[in-house]
């Protein structure tokens, strides 16, 4: 997933379940259901509820305790994350400590007859996922023993809290054994009628159950937030691995088109949030909220995730899937086709073969790509970490030669490099459409790289029409994907249509909360020349980062487009010390200087940079706005046609936008530029 939109100087711009209806663990807040349920029915069959065996409220082992009425499980005190049938199955295992509770039996308990699922795999997923919270091992148990091909048994010692003594308190001395002068018999018919009488209660208890669970089935939810997985894996050096995971799932759930799915750059800033889920539902302003953890060990990764329901923080479904590396890719498809299900999402037919298609990977070159995508996602506007980025990329390929993910990174890597002026844009741009081809070539449906080659077309090509094309293609594969709705946004608005360009806006509102929306806002009000909605969104945009210069420098442009010059000299001198001393901001730092009459100021500014300009480059088309600037229009033109002719990168952000050039866009010579580069005068 590439970070998105582009910035004003360097800009870039184990099976697959089926449909899982999880039914509600816990009855009202202060009573277990099921031991509400049993007395009840407990009266209607007008037995004594001195007969029956009440279930404890609390289990305590070792160091766990699990409360029945709150549905918590806690170690040491310390809540753990366990919910749902992991949960169902430990209570279920603690209330019939020391004894075999088989399959059939979880199954009748659990998994009711109306719960659509593949059964064997839940139950390993469960199991899987309390060994994993309990520190337990299948081989070497302390908890829970498998008896294979019957079921399980909890095996540590176990008190509960709240158990009453089986059957009526022993009086006049006796003994809890059978009273004196019954038969033997006469007590096994006892036993008989109370068993028949359990098994009764057991078959209306089912069917209550399953006629209740019938009318509660998990709502269709139309948006969702993917949080940051946990790493579990007790190593934080593991931690790219992990962000890795949560980028992938979110690019393979960003191609649902009947799915609204947040953006990566909104939900990072949650990663070790203490924020209730509720909270975190209002705020990203979505139905249901996807959360899990990865444990990596050795050449085995296990993902666990649990969908839930944002508003109420309902649990509504969760699995445990474990691969290994070399088929991470599939891992992956899978939890996210099964997270699509559960939220009743509408798969097209190609959507389906998307999600299956993955194939496997050599896993030092996934571990390869993961590195590269972590320094660029974290780093695309610090030359070393494109480097390292674009080195990882490459040992990626030399690993995997047919890894199309790769390819797609490193062309990101060479365009990046290239809008940061640490490449030449000719052998960037040779890079950057070589690699696109070939990840194209091995996999056309990887909606980013679709989104990169429209950059290229419009950036360095010039090629409107193929700009756009590549940009629909790429919402169309990945319609969630926030970064192709930001490049198109602020294309749209380069080109002059206003009216699509904020409805593009509008969409990325409803994906993107972070810093890259923020971006994206600026830079299509400033190609729009609307300037007081860019000095909206850029203040919108310094309280998202105030350390972002980009947004600093827009609020400048909006300023000086409003009148509100001083304002504007104060944000291009802030955005020149976070930039450390940025040409282009000089320059619109010395053009508003001279607007305000510090003539001198402003052309000392623009001297010292022609004087730099003869001994370091300097964009052509940086050089022809310090001209205008100095009111020397010849030499801005000369200036402007090189530029034209080496189809500068400026050129191709500036030309329709830029306020340090007005002094020139009535001249017949600049219409004649804007003919030639293909946009309307």
């Amino acid at each position: 997933m590439r970070q998105s939109s582009l910035p004003p100087f360097a800009p870039k711009v184990f099976s697959i379940p089926k449909r899982l209806k999880t039914k509600p663990f816990w009855g009202r807040a202060d009573e277990p259901p099921w031991t509400r349920n049993c007395d009840r029915l407990a009266e209607l069959a007008g037995l004594a509820m001195a007969t029956s065996v009440p279930a404890s409220r609390r289990f305590c082992f070792d160091v766990f305790e699990l409360d029945i009425r709150a549905g918590e499980l806690r170690k040491r005190g310390v809540k753990l994350h366990l919910q749902g049938q992991p949960l169902q199955v430990l209570a279920t295992l603690l209330n019939h400590a020391g004894d075999v509770v088989t399959r059939d039996e979880l199954r009748a308990e659990i998994w009711t007859a109306d719960t659509f699922v593949d059964f064997d795999h839940s139950l390993h997923n469960a199991i899987a996922r309390l060994r994993e919270v309990l520190g337990d091992s299948v081989d070497t148990p302390r908890y829970i023993e498998t008896l294979p091909r019957r079921g399980y048994r909890f095996i540590a010692p176990v008190t509960g809290v709240g158990i009453q003594p089986t059957g009526p308190a022993p009086q006049n001395g006796q003994s809890g054994k059978a009273p004196v002068g019954v038969s033997p018999s006469n007590l096994r018919a006892a036993l008989a009628f109370t068993l028949l009488a359990f098994l009764a209660i057991g078959s209306v208890l089912w069917l209550l159950r399953t006629a209740s669970h019938r009318t509660a089935a998990a709502p269709r939810l139309r948006s969702i937030a993917v949080l940051p997985l946990e790493n579990l894996s007790g190593d934080a050096s593991q931690d790219y691995f992990v962000d890795g995971m949560t980028d992938e799932l979110i690019t393979d759930l960003a191609k649902v088109g009947s799915l609204r799915v947040i953006s990566r750059t909104s939900v990072m800033r949650y990663k070790g949030t203490k924020k209730g889920l509720p909270e975190i539902g209002r705020e990203l302003n979505v139905d249901g909220i996807v959360e899990g953890s990865v444990m990596r060990s050795g050449q085995r990764v296990r993902i666990t995730a649990q969908l839930l329901d944002a508003p109420t923080d309902r649990h509504l479904w969760a699995e445990t899937y474990e691969r290994g590396l070399g088929d991470v890719m599939g891992l992956q498809s899978e939890v996210a086709e099964a997270i699509a299900q559960q939220v009743q999402a509408q798969l097209t037919p190609q959507q389906r073969v998307q999600f299956r298609a993955a194939r496997p990977v050599n896993p030092e070159a996934y571990d390869a790509y993961l590195r590269g995508r972590y320094y660029f996602t974290t780093g695309f506007t610090k030359p070393d970490s494109l480097n390292k980025a674009q080195r990882l990329f490459e040992e990626s390929i030399q690993k995997e030669p047919d890894f199309a993910l790769a390819y797609a990174g490193l062309a990101d890597t060479y365009v990046y490099l290239a809008f940061s002026g640490q490449m030449s844009r000719d052998p960037a741009y040779r890079s950057a459409k070589q690699a696109l081809g070939k990840a194209l070539e091995l996999d056309d449906s990887i909606g980013e790289a679709h989104d990169t080659l429209g950059v290229l077309n419009w950036r360095f090509d010039w090629d409107w029409n193929a700009a756009e094309r590549e940009f629909n293609r790429a919402i169309a594969l990945a319609p969630s994907y926030s970064c192709a709705h930001e490049d198109r946004a602020i294309y749209l608005g380069f080109t002059g249509r206003r009216d699509e360009a904020l409805a593009e806006i509008a969409k990325i509102d409803q994906l993107d909360s972070g810093p890259g929306a923020a971006s994206a806002e600026s830079s299509a009000y400033f190609v729009l020349r609307d300037y007081p909605n860019l000095i909206d969104a850029s203040r919108r945009g310094v309280l998202s980062d105030p350390n972002d210069w980009f947004q600093h420098y827009y609020l400048g442009v909006g300023y000086e487009g409003t009148g509100k010059l001083l304002d504007a000299i104060s944000e291009y001198q802030k955005a020149m010390e976070m930039s450390e001393g940025d040409q282009g901001l000089r320059v619109s730092l010395a053009h508003a200087y001279l607007a305000v009459g510090k003539r001198g100021e402003g052309e000392k500014i623009l001297r010292d940079l022609e004087r730099e300009s003869k001994s370091a480059y300097l964009s052509p088309y940086m050089i022809a706005t310090i001209y205008a600037g100095l009111g020397q229009k010849d030499r801005a033109f000369e200036f402007l046609e090189k530029a034209y002719l080496e189809r500068s990168l400026d050129l191709s952000w500036f030309l329709k936008a830029d306020p340090r050039i007005d002094s020139l866009r009535s001249d017949p010579r600049f219409q004649s530029l804007l003919r030639r580069v293909g946009l309307k005068a």
